[in-house]
């Protein structure tokens, strides 16, 4: 888990760290399964539609699970669910909670205030200091 976190904040590939049928919940209700469609997903969100990375908070490891805590900060650089890129700075509080197989994330339910997220991208941002 703390090498995908550090993979994670670096941007280098995250597949390895999937099981092949690693799901990825968002609590809206969609589900991406799928170690390539999973790991693509997170890149396509953090270098695609945004120019952005997490800014770790707090993370918990107990036995098969474990939970993030973070901010999303970065910039919106493209289309994202319909809204043109805006160029706009963003910071987004999120939480994950992991399930973990054999060493390995087997299921990723992902909590962001994507209310949030869209008004940021939509109106004026967040100012560029509070985003670097």
């Amino acid at each position: 888990m703390t090498n995908y976190l550090k993979a994670l904040e670096l941007r280098a590939p995250v597949a390895a760290f999937f099981t092949p049928d690693v799901k990825f919940v968002t609590m809206g209700g969609q589900t991406i399964q799928g170690r390539e469609e999973v790991a693509e997903f997170i890149r396509w969100l953090h270098q695609d539609a945004f120019d952005a990375r997490p800014e770790f908070k707090a993370t918990l490891i107990a036995g098969d699970q474990a939970t993030l805590e973070a901010d999303f900060v970065g910039r919106h650089t493209a289309e994202f669910f319909g809204v043109p890129a805006s160029q706009h700075n963003v910071r987004v509080p999120y939480a994950v909670v992991y399930d973990l197989r054999d060493g390995l994330i087997a299921e990723l339910r992902f909590y962001m205030p994507m209310n949030v997220l869209m008004e940021q991208i939509t109106t004026s941002g967040v100012p560029a200091l509070a985003a670097a």
